[in-house]
């Protein structure tokens, strides 16, 4: 069953006279607890893709589905809403607040929300993400693969139903990366999650249960991953 899915998805940016077309009337359907990697060369309308379907970016044409609900028929903070509650993102730089512990920013969305933590999902959260020594730090005492565990930590706080990652590996050694992809595999089985990541590595795209290649804003190849390995 798919739980979020597009219909003639495209963004085209003005820079001057001359028209830029992000993204091409591309449709797709995703289906509930599937990871998904979207993979192309530089340009090829990645983000802009994954910021569209996570509404973080309004489309110039076509529709994004959330449990069959247009995503754009809501309005601005009916919309921030949804994002916070149902959506998780996880992106390239760990955007953490500097001034607050590793704790206080995975709560971040939880409290924005002014809602009560469920203390024993979250402490569950941070044993399966191993960071549980490193909760107290602040985020300039911590390693850019712990700061990443805790921006992912931060994205389920709130139990979404869709992950977005967006290069969430592109600031991490190797070994790191491989350990945060497993990690994100890991939550995405773990709790039904529908996973959807954006990389440019053709390696961490082929451990994807489907693999979308874009090129030119265009989907060029839908095919299936190899799984995890």
């Amino acid at each position: 069953m798919a739980i979020l899915s597009c219909e003639a998805l495209s963004k085209t940016y003005a820079s001057g006279e001359t028209a830029v077309h992000a993204v091409q009337e591309i449709s797709l359907a995703f289906e509930q607890g599937s990871f998904t990697a979207i993979t192309g060369p530089s340009g090829s309308g990645k983000s802009t893709l994954l910021h569209m379907l996570g509404a973080l970016e309004y489309p110039t044409g076509g529709k994004v589905f959330f449990q069959n609900a247009d995503l754009f028929a809501y309005n601005d903070n009916q919309l921030s809403v949804l994002r916070r509650r149902r959506f998780g993102f996880v992106f390239q730089a760990y955007n953490l607040v500097r001034e607050l512990t590793g704790y206080e920013n995975i709560l971040l969305p939880v409290m924005l929300d002014r809602r009560a933590p469920d203390e024993a999902y979250i402490d569950h959260l941070i044993d399966m993400l191993e960071i549980r020594d490193r909760v107290d730090h602040l985020p300039g005492a911590l390693s850019g693969g712990q700061q990443q565990r805790i921006s992912i930590a931060r994205a389920l706080a709130n139990k979404p139903a869709v992950l977005f990652a967006d290069e969430p590996t592109g600031n991490l050694d190797a070994k790191t990366g491989r350990e945060v992809l497993s990690l994100l595999r890991q939550v995405s089985r773990e709790f039904g999650i529908t996973l959807i990541l954006v990389t440019h590595d053709l390696a961490i795209a082929e451990q994807a249960d489907r693999i979308l290649s874009l090129v030119d804003g265009k989907v060029v190849r839908d095919t299936k991953g190899a799984g995890p390995r």
